[in-house]
């Protein structure tokens, strides 16, 4: 069971043996029409969230977003967990068949080994995606990445190839060596430790939240610059609380959570 399957407490359960594999990659033996550009053994990729037969394309979900943000339409069908308009359930990558739109598949490039791929499917765009879509992929901007686990990785090594500055921030100096050594944060900042905090308060144009766990959020808020973005990819189970007043008094910030 992943750890999108185990959030039981939080409203989102799985049957089964169906929480795993949400990154689905493979070769296919596709039925596809004379205008589609893959093959029939093409190596594909089908995004977590995005399958889709045309019976569910209606005026609220349309076929293809032009804002590309289709995975948030509130009738889209999950890879995994969840139910066909038939009521048969998704079971991801242990499903021996699978209907999508093919708008929703991508191909996988023939160098690319389609076990190095899958990762690309789930925590690379659960990054990449929120750093494009808030504008965190400008070279000299500067941004926090919050706990050093896979997203975390994952954000540094992406925000460095964009030419960012990156503070990896963490609640101990565990992973400092690994974060600036290996893979080349900037600096590193101990969040329990309140002289480093202040030091480098209004100093960040944004923060990439990786924990799954309660964290306190006003500490990072106070990092960023004035119009400075926290964008959440990690999801706890327990609700995360937030005094109004300090934002209210303080500079303008904006908080969002990405799934």
């Amino acid at each position: 069971m992943d750890e999108h399957g185990r959030l039981t407490r939080s409203g989102w359960t799985t049957p089964g043996c169906a929480g795993a594999g949400q990154a689905l990659i493979r070769s296919w033996s596709l039925v596809v029409d004379r205008s589609s550009p893959v093959s029939q053994m093409d190596g594909l990729g089908m995004f977590h969230g995005l399958v889709r037969d045309g019976s569910l394309i209606d005026q609220s979900c349309p076929q293809q977003s032009p804002d590309d943000l289709e995975n948030y339409y509130p009738k889209m069908i999950l890879s995994y967990g969840a139910k066909y308009n038939d009521g048969t359930t998704t079971y991801g990558a242990y499903s021996y068949i699978m209907v999508s739109n093919k708008h929703f598949m991508i191909k996988i490039p023939d160098n690319l080994p389609l076990d190095g791929g899958a990762p690309l499917l789930c925590a690379e765009i659960t990054i990449y995606s929120p750093l494009k879509y808030y504008g965190f992929n400008k070279a000299g901007m500067h941004l926090g990445v919050v706990w050093l686990g896979g997203l975390g990785h994952i954000a540094v090594k992406f925000t460095k190839a964009m030419g960012l500055k990156v503070t990896v921030i963490s609640t101990s100096l565990n992973k400092k060596k690994e974060a600036m050594n290996h893979l080349g944060a900037d600096t590193f900042l101990v969040s329990c430790n309140t002289k480093e905090m202040e030091l480098v308060m209004g100093t960040m144009d944004g923060i990439i939240d990786t924990v799954s766990a309660i964290l306190a959020l006003l500490p990072l808020i106070n990092l960023l610059k004035i119009n400075g973005k926290l964008v959440m990819v990690g999801a706890p189970e327990k609700l995360l609380e937030l005094l109004a007043f300090p934002l209210l008094m303080g500079k303008p910030k904006q908080v969002f959570c990405v799934l």
